[in-house]
């Protein structure tokens, strides 16, 4: 399995929940809610790594292009945790605003796989 690069987000990263819930509502108002799936507490984070050298952007550009390429998930520890995850990264942007500076953001979706 591999391993996002070891370089850090920007602080302010955000991190969303997506359960998984199916709702009954009946006639007289009352709703009954029940949570389904194995793993039914997805976490999407969204990430950006600003002001980083060209040779990172190009590493994770690479790495994010391997993965795309074989669909294929990856290992990554989120912040304020000790604890690495499967993730996939769907849709990623990179934008130069220095000479030999780069941003790149990303948006990161947990998986459940071995």
């Amino acid at each position: 399995m591999a391993t996002f690069p070891s370089i850090s987000p920007d602080y302010g990263a955000q991190k969303a929940s997506e359960p998984k819930v199916r709702k009954v509502q009946f006639g007289d108002g009352y709703e009954q809610r029940l949570t389904y799936g194995l793993h039914q507490n997805a976490k999407i984070w969204t990430l950006a790594f600003s002001n980083i050298t060209e040779t990172q952007s190009d590493e994770i550009e690479t790495f994010l292009d391997a993965r795309a390429l074989d669909n294929a998930s990856f290992d990554w520890t989120p912040p304020g945790s000790s604890i690495a995850y499967k993730w996939v990264c769907e849709s990623w942007t990179k934008t130069i605003p220095y000479a030999n500076r780069a941003t790149i953001n990303a948006t990161f979706r947990e998986v459940f796989e071995p």
